[in-house]
Parts: C-alpha cells; sequence; structure tokens
C-alpha cells in the first residue's frame, strides 16, 4: 500500500515545467528556424538566405513542491529528500516540455515568400489539483503512524509523447512607408509515441492497520478514469511509430513592424516597434489502440494484497474489478495564443515583452495545456552575437530571472541560471543549446550617405547639413517668435509666448494684473489676495465677509456689518429685566423669570457684535455692604445665565450699585419694589 500511494504521488506531478521553450533566443530576429516554432510568420523577411538546424532542444523543469539550491543538488553526496525544503499545498501543479529539434531548414523562394521545413519530438505531462499536502505527510514518515486517511478530491494527469514533421509558408502583405505586415502558416503532422491519462473524482482512502498484518484493510471511495497507451513506460522508451497513432496540427501567426524612418543608419534592424500574434498546436492525436477505463471506488480490500499489486492498473481493479471499459479520446495538444511586443531601444539594443496564455482546459480529459507565462529579456543582437537576459513569471513557479546567448552557428541559454545560482529554495531549472549553419543574405540596411546623422540620407534630405526630423523631410522646423515653441506646433507663431499655452502669451480677460492661469475667477475682476476672484458678501450688506464681523446677518458699515442696536431695543430688554424676580434676600431666579431670560437671550442673538452691560440694585432696607453684595450677585447671576446659553462672554459685563442709585422713595412699599431691580444698557 504505502509503494502505490508513493508511486502514485510521484507520477502525478512532483515536477512542473515553464511552457515557452528557448527563453530569451526565440525574440532573437536571427532564432532562424526555431523562431517560426513561436511564430510562423518569422520564416519570411529573415536576416538569413537559408538556414538549416542541425540538433537543437530544451528541458524545462520547475517545481512548486522542493526548493533546493543547485549548487548542493549537483556534489555527488547531495540526499535530495533530506535536504530539499518542501512547500506542500492543496493543490500543486504540474507540467513537463521536452522539446527536441531534428533537421530542419527555412529559406527564401522571393523577397516575398519564404518556406520552412521542420522535424520535432515532444514529450508533455500536465498534473493540476495534486494534494501536495498528502504527499508531504506519506514523506515524512505518516504511514508508519498506523492507521491513516488520504483525501485527494480531484485531480488530472495527462502525458503525450509524439514527433511531428512540419512545412512553413510565410508571406509579406503589406510593405507601404512606415507599416510592414507579414503572415505565415505552419502544417504539422503529428506521429504519436505515448500516451497516459488519469482523472479523479472525490477520491478518498483510508488505511486501516491491524496488529495482525493480514487483518489491515484499504477503502477507497470515488472515481478513476485511467487511460492511454498499454505501457507508458516502455512506449516513451522505444519511440515506437505505430501507424494507428497520428494526427494532424496547425500554428498561425502574423507580425507588424512599425519602420518609422525610410533607413535606420548603422542597425541591423528595420524596424523600431515590432508586434507579434500567435496560435499554436490547434490540434489532436487519435492513439487508435487506446482504451479507457472508468473505475468506481466504494470497497475494503486486504491491504496485503495492495502491497503485492504489480502495477498501477492491478491495484484500482482491485476495487473495481469491472471498469467501464470504451475507445480512448482524443489527445488534445497545448493550444496556446502568443502575444510578443519588440522595441528597439537603440541600434542593436531591445527589450522584448511576451506573454503566452494556455487555451485548453486545466481540467480536460486528456488535453494537455500551457501555464500562463509572462517574459521580459532585455538583449543585445548582431549578425554573428546575441545576448539574451529573460525574467519571466509562471503561475506554477516564482520569478526567475537567465541568461542566454548566440556566437555564430551556436545558441545555449537558460531562463533560470542567474535566479539559481542565487537562491537556496530553487523551484525550477531549464536549458536550451542548438547547433545550425546560417547562410545570411544581403545585409538588411545599405551603407548609406547622412552627412547630419539624422537617419534622412543625403539625397532625400533638403537639409544634408542641419539635422531635422524625417516627417519634415530632413530639415530643422522653424521657431518665428523664438518662444522655444517650433511653428508647427505653436498656436501664436509671430508672437513669444509659453510653452505651456502651446506658444501664445497668457491672456487677462477681467483685466485684474492676474493672467488667467492664475485667476479663478477669470471673466470677473478680483484682487491678487483672493486669486482673481471678487470677495464675497454673502448677507449682502455692502461689507465684504472677510471685514464683516457678522457676514450671515444683515448690518450696518459703520457698524461692521452687524446690525445696530436701537433704543427701542434697549428699551425691551429692559421692560423684561424689570420683570425678573429673585428668591428673597437671594441670586437665585424665582422659576417664573426663566421666560424672560429666554426671551432676553433671543434678542442678544440678533446682535452678536454688540456689547451689555447687566447692572444690580437694591432697595434700602438692610445694611449698604450686605446690599451692595447682593445686587453685584444679582447682576452676575443673570450674566452668566446669558453666557451659558450661548452669549459670548466678551460681550457681557455686570456691576451692582447695592441702594445707592434709587429711582424711587425707599420708604413705601411700592418705591422700594421699584428699586429692586436688573437693568440692561447698551456699551458703546
Amino acid at each position: 500500500m504505502k509503494k502505490f500511494l508513493l508511486v502514485a504521488l510521484t507520477i502525478a506531478g512532483i515536477y512542473s515545467v515553464k511552457a515557452q521553450s528557448y527563453l530569451g533566443y526565440f525574440s532573437d530576429n536571427y532564432s532562424g528556424t526555431q523562431g517560426l516554432l513561436y511564430n510562423p510568420a518569422n520564416v519570411v523577411d529573415s536576416p538569413y538566405k537559408i538556414d538549416i538546424n542541425l540538433v537543437s532542444g530544451s528541458v524545462f523543469a520547475s517545481n512548486d513542491y522542493y526548493g533546493v539550491k543547485f549548487t548542493d543538488v549537483l556534489k555527488n553526496n547531495y540526499d535530495f529528500e533530506a535536504s530539499a525544503k518542501k512547500f506542500p499545498m492543496n493543490s500543486n501543479n504540474a507540467y513537463i516540455n521536452v522539446d527536441t529539434q531534428g533537421l530542419s531548414v527555412m529559406f527564401n523562394m522571393t523577397p516575398k515568400h519564404s518556406l520552412g521545413l521542420f522535424t520535432r519530438g515532444r514529450a508533455i505531462v500536465n498534473a493540476t489539483d495534486i494534494n501536495g499536502t498528502t504527499f508531504s505527510r506519506l514523506d515524512s514518515g505518516f504511514l508508519g503512524n498506523d492507521s491513516f486517511e488520504i483525501n485527494e478530491g480531484n485531480y488530472n494527469l495527462v502525458g503525450n509523447s509524439w514527433a511531428e514533421v512540419g512545412l512553413t509558408y510565410g508571406t509579406i502583405l503589406l510593405d507601404k512607408d512606415q507599416h510592414f505586415l507579414k503572415a505565415g502558416v505552419s502544417a504539422k503532422y503529428l506521429q504519436g509515441l505515448a500516451n497516459t491519462y488519469s482523472n479523479g473524482r472525490n477520491l478518498n482512502i483510508k488505511y486501516n492497520d491491524n496488529i495482525v498484518p493480514a487483518l489491515s484493510t484499504v477503502t477507497a471511495s470515488g472515481e478513476i478514469i485511467y487511460g492511454g497507451t498499454t505501457d507508458f513506460e516502455n512506449s516513451a522508451k522505444d519511440f515506437d511509430f505505430g501507424s494507428n497513432s497520428n494526427g494532424f496540427a496547425a500554428d498561425l501567426g502574423v507580425v507588424y513592424e512599425w519602420r518609422p524612418d525610410k533607413v535606420i543608419v548603422n542597425s541591423l534592424s528595420k524596424y523600431k516597434l515590432k508586434l507579434g500574434l500567435s496560435v499554436t498546436d490547434l490540434g489532436s492525436l487519435k492513439f487508435k489502440n487506446d482504451t479507457l477505463r472508468k473505475y468506481s471506488f466504494d470497497r475494503t480490500v486486504s491491504a496485503i494484497e495492495v502491497d503485492n499489486a504489480e502495477d498501477f492498473q492491478d491495484v484500482l481493479e482491485l476495487f473495481d474489478s469491472n471498469p467501464e471499459i470504451v475507445k480512448s479520446v482524443k489527445a488534445v495538444l497545448p493550444t496556446a495564443l502568443h502575444a510578443n511586443v519588440d522595441w528597439n531601444i537603440y541600434q542593436r539594443f531591445f527589450l522584448n515583452l511576451n506573454g503566452d496564455l494556455g487555451l485548453t482546459a486545466k481540467d480536460g480529459l486528456n488535453k494537455n495545456f500551457n501555464p500562463t507565462t509572462i517574459t521580459l529579456t532585455p538583449r543585445y543582437e548582431s549578425k554573428w552575437i546575441g545576448v539574451y537576459l529573460p525574467v519571466n513569471y509562471s503561475e506554477y513557479r516564482d520569478f526567475q530571472a537567465g541568461f542566454g546567448f548566440r556566437a555564430g552557428p551556436l545558441f545555449l541559454g537558460s531562463g533560470s541560471v542567474i535566479t539559481n545560482l542565487f537562491n537556496d529554495k530553487s523551484k525550477g531549472a531549464d536549458v536550451y543549446a542548438g547547433l545550425r549553419i546560417p547562410i545570411y543574405g544581403s545585409k538588411r540596411v545599405p551603407k548609406v550617405n547622412d552627412k547630419d546623422g539624422d537617419t534622412v540620407i543625403d539625397k532625400d534630405d533638403i537639409c544634408p547639413d542641419v539635422a531635422g526630423p524625417v516627417e519634415n523631410r530632413g530639415c530643422p522646423y522653424k521657431d518665428t517668435d523664438d518662444d522655444g515653441v517650433i511653428d508647427k506646433e505653436d498656436l501664436c507663431p509671430t508672437v513669444p509666448g509659453e510653452k505651456a499655452n502651446r506658444g501664445c502669451p497668457w491672456e487677462d480677460s477681467d483685466k485684474d494684473g492676474i493672467l488667467d492661469k492664475d485667476d479663478k475667477c477669470s471673466d470677473v475682476a478680483g484682487p491678487k489676495e483672493n486669486k482673481g476672484c471678487p470677495w464675497p458678501d454673502t448677507d449682502k450688506d455692502g461689507v465684504i465677509d472677510k471685514e464683516d464681523k457678522c457676514p450671515d446677518v444683515k448690518g450696518t458699515v459703520n457698524n461692521n456689518g452687524c446690525p445696530e442696536v436701537t433704543d427701542e431695543v434697549v428699551k425691551k430688554l429692559n421692560d423684561y429685566a424689570k420683570t425678573i424676580l429673585f428668591d428673597t434676600s437671594k441670586s437665585s431666579f424665582q422659576q417664573q423669570t426663566y421666560p424672560v431670560l429666554q426671551a432676553m437671550l433671543a434678542i442678544l442673538k440678533e446682535y452678536p457684535s454688540s456689547k451689555f452691560s447687566i447692572e444690580g440694585h437694591t432697595d434700602s432696607d438692610g445694611k449698604d455692604t450686605l446690599n451692595q453684595k447682593l445686587s453685584e450677585d444679582r447682576a452676575a447671576a443673570v450674566k452668566n445665565y446669558l453666557i451659558e446659553n450661548g452669549i459670548d462672554a466678551s460681550r457681557l459685563t455686570s456691576m451692582g450699585y447695592g441702594e445707592s442709585k434709587p429711582i424711587a422713595t425707599n420708604k413705601t412699599k411700592a418705591g422700594k419694589a421699584q428699586n429692586r431691580r436688573v437693568e440692561v444698557k447698551l456699551v458703546k
């Protein structure tokens, strides 16, 4: 049982591989037959008269479960299981891509038509949604702890290997002024070598240990679809080209180039910017002798039987001895969309951005797919030398940086070598190499005279001694008003102006001395300190808000924008004040006094800038000192009430006069009642 589980999980996809072959190299204009594998349009308008590939290949392997230090891996005594770091997840994914190219050739038939013929051997394995956490538990000794359970859930595994022979045709569709467009197509005959696939649904395995080994059991539930050639391992090893395993496929591609200059002097490239779009591996393989078995599990068997099983199929038949058997389904190729942008930065220096998007379903039965990948590659290229520094990201691994070069007939590189030299938990490695016979055509750009170095050759240059742009036929643009803005971009070519205003002087529409560009109210005159806008007067009383002490209430200019207190208002305040009643010999208010105080409060709020003095008076009963203190306390009580209810303290003062300012005789009861009073006076 342990052997079966470990082998099954190992086969299911410990390794994951980057989809794109020849990282960095394929973007080179001198990539030859390797370039047409990526985009068949590359076969035409190449720098070669003939390019012959003798042998080349690429192997890419990455891993989202193990992380290693590659400098240690190369040592003889390296213990992989003990030293490798593990990164288990509930859904580990896998992809393997081995790509070899045999004798291949591309050549120009005419200046606008080219052909290519290539041979190729490929092997691809996909595994998705593999339970890496389960594998980690098994690998760390989980199986030794008596009973255990594995919940693998749903997974998908596809493995295919095949050979292909392809014919590529490319043609130039447009070559006019600055625009160049070419297209290509490859037709491929496929010869199958080996095929295997497996698909699991709701798969669960329980191992029940017993001190008596013969009584130990394994219970399995779920469903497994298993199909392919009878013996995948031997088929792949022997490369049996059977007539019953074949198919057809196609690649399609277009390339657009922007060529802004008639001639790019001292450069081997004709373009400033190149855009490429292609779809590869449109097709499938039919392995006619393949079979598909569908196993449904809900059974318990002896663990000894499982351990003694010879192969994976024997194990499956222990749990379902009568599986549904049908003819195998077609093996679908990993159809992918490729988008490419290539920028000629300066002469022989380029920057390439490439994206690869897999178009086949990741969980499809017997369907290979490519993971999504993005690659950024700065490069230097010349006729005999090319150097590449690809930086790439794939959905199955972290960022990788690599290095590659081309030297005459030889090319060699890796998309991950730089990362692997400095990383102690590298999850991938790749390498590509090839040997070719390049036969160059005539130089892509003839040498011409260009005295002023403006890329317009002298015979087409109206100003051959002064550099100027191509669109002005080699002459510099005029600047009549010498304001630094050339006439063709100057809206006021005869009047000096500002660059920011397209060569025109700034206006002052409202004539307030502030330029419109700085004037927030360019149609209405206003002071500079208010950014060209007039000061607002919210209450429309003729006093601007910044000088109006009462900006929300109409007032008079003489009173700083606040309403003025009239004699009638003062009289009304005092009429209320006369009715204020205090408790006998105290400064506390009687209950009926509070509505009076509220009425006074409302009047004071109507004149927010006016100040008032509150005065307290008593009759002659009692001692003078006591009456003085009582009058002060009562005046203060009124003031404090008004302040506590919203009147600014700076507007009010209070003072007491005792019995010193009677307004009636103190000899009568009525006179004394008049003398006990509170008065309110306007402070001017």
